[in-house]
């Protein structure tokens, strides 16, 4: 062992001795070389430094760019994948397109590059091709991501959240399925476990949809169908039907949609009026003060998903605190459970004794309508048509008071809001247009 290490001593010691003589051998041509030759002192010293030196381009440090905003929104916007969405013609955007386009993507590059702003691009794009409730494509487009790559091989790449982008993009792409009421399959379960693996995000996010989504289901118990109807009439029957609270009330069409060609020449269209009353209420006309006016109001807006609608009530005043008649009831008509129970609760120090649910009585409600021209003459059919059931309307002046309604969306069947625009702006709230029905329709009856 100590022959060893004295061989391993004496190699060290002749390399330091060697680079001793080498340096001391470069020293002693440097100094002959100035004493004698200046000329080649210049050029070793340029071929020793000629090592350090700079490139042309290293030493001109190029002007600062600064970028802006707008330039920066440019580079990480989806111009890129947005092109194979853009190429599609307006009328040729349907599934099979979508999914040409995705089968396009994947076959371009084996390693899906750009697959993440390409999910992102499909999904912003969904709604103009009609698929944004189609799961199949949502699980098409969950293929999109390479396999087996973000999944975490150990715990510490489970606690720093690997891959985060591609984690991000597929709990995006699930969360727009829970918007639109998508419930994922088994396919769903099985891509999101070959891409990100048991513990990552998107499955986490799977979980909470599969836990909540059979819970609220069937929570509304008055669901609104997906698919609403195109007929204005249909459609305007279904919302009276969700507005009304009451089983028995009676739908009547007052009029129908069509159009008729005058002598002149002119074509002319007519609107649809349809009507909703119930026997309650045309009870409370009934004893409805002859002095008093009852009014016609609106429109009042009315959302249906992504579709609005406007409808119209004829309503009266609140009844006044001397002219209100409490009717007697009789105790024995339920032997079983009181009408009526007198109960003294105690207050409270925190309760509000100024609140009073008398004060918010806005008068009652006789009747509505929904019609796609809201004015005047067309209310006033509604009016002629609900006298024929309700006598008392021809003693009782109507007062309109009717507003301009925003502009509603497009939605199923006829656009409210080009019939509101075309229509005359009426008179303002505070200047009431009376209009007294009795005499109308006894002229359309001589006729």
């Amino acid at each position: 062992m100590k022959c060893a290490r004295c061989l391993q001593q004496l190699q060290s010691l002749r390399l330091v001795g060697q680079s001793a003589r080498s340096t001391a051998q470069y020293g002693a041509v440097l100094q002959s070389a100035s004493s004698s030759q200046p000329s080649i002192l210049h050029n070793t010293q340029h071929q020793v430094l000629r090592r350090f030196h700079r490139s042309p381009a290293c030493a001109k440090t190029p002007p600062v760019k600064f970028i802006k905003e707008e330039d920066k929104k440019k580079d990480t916007s989806l111009v890129t994948q947005d092109g194979l969405f853009e190429q599609v013609p307006e009328d040729a955007k349907t599934k099979a397109t979508f999914n040409k386009v995705v089968d396009i993507f994947i076959k371009r590059d084996v390693r899906r590059r750009g697959h993440v702003e390409f999910i992102y691009a499909a999904l912003k794009k969904m709604p103009e091709f009609g698929v944004e409730r189609d799961l199949s494509v949502y699980n098409r487009l969950l293929d999109v991501f390479p396999k087996e790559v973000f999944i975490p091989r150990n715990f510490i790449q489970r606690m720093f959240n690997h891959y985060p982008r591609q984690q991000e993009c597929g709990v995006q792409l699930l969360e727009q399925m829970e918007n639109h009421g998508l419930m994922p399959n088994v396919e769903t379960k099985v891509l999101l476990v070959q891409i990100f693996g048991e513990k990552s995000h998107p499955i986490r996010k799977y979980q909470r949809l599969m836990y909540w989504f059979p819970r609220f289901k069937h929570l509304n118990p008055f669901p609104i169908p997906h698919q609403l109807p195109e007929d204005p009439v249909d459609l305007a029957r279904f919302s009276l039907t969700r507005i009304a609270g009451d089983r028995d009330a009676k739908i009547t069409v007052y009029q129908l949609p069509c159009t008729d060609v005058t002598e002149s020449g002119e074509q002319v269209t007519l609107p649809h009026i349809v009507g909703i009353q119930s026997p309650d209420q045309m009870e409370l006309l009934a004893k409805h003060n002859l002095s008093r006016p009852v009014f016609v109001e609106g429109p009042f807006p009315l959302w249906l998903r992504k579709t609005c609608v406007y409808y119209y009530i004829l309503r009266a005043d609140p009844v006044p605190e001397e002219e209100k008649v409490e009717e007697p009831y009789d105790p024995e008509r339920c032997l079983d459970f009181p009408l009526q129970l007198d109960l003294d609760y105690d207050r409270d120090l925190g309760d509000e004794e100024s609140f009073d649910v008398d004060d918010l009585d806005e008068g009652p409600v006789f009747a509505m309508c929904m019609t796609s021209q809201g004015d005047q003459s067309t209310l006033n059919q509604w009016i002629s048509g609900l006298q024929e059931n309700n006598p008392v309307l021809g003693q009782v002046p109507t007062l309109f008071r009717l507003e301009a309604g925003p502009k509603e969306l497009q939605g199923a069947g006829v656009s409210e809001s080009e019939d509101h625009e075309r229509a005359e702006p009426e008179a303002p709230r505070e200047e009431e247009a009376e209009y007294t029905v009795e005499e109308e329709p006894r002229r359309r009856r001589s006729q």
